[in-house]
């Protein structure tokens, strides 16, 4: 598991340094928020699959309870905060190094 995180790592700093680098076309650039919400649409139905195939997370749902319901929840919303403020930071980082 730890192998798996460690490419998600690697995955986000290459990108995060291919985009600091400038080597995204501002065309491409525009359509980011497209593909990211289309890219989590599906991540989203892939989970739903694979939690409705699974016969075990469907009998025990219920039993899961409110605490599983709220830390996901907060997750979700704490997910989308800190992405928006490192969105945020790192194009404003971009645009004050175009300025000068």
């Amino acid at each position: 598991m730890s192998y798996t995180v460690l490419i998600y790592f690697s995955l986000l700093v290459v990108g995060a340094i291919i985009s600091q680098k400038g080597l995204i076309s501002d065309k491409f650039s525009r359509k980011l928020g497209s593909i990211q919400n289309f890219f989590l649409l599906f991540l989203l139905f892939t989970m739903g699959v694979r939690i409705g195939l699974d016969k075990k997370v469907l009998s025990s749902f219920f039993q899961i309870g409110a605490k599983a319901t709220v830390l996901a929840v907060f997750s979700i919303i704490f997910s989308i905060i800190l992405v928006r403020l490192v969105r945020n930071i790192v194009i404003k980082d971009k645009e004050e190094s175009h300025e000068s």
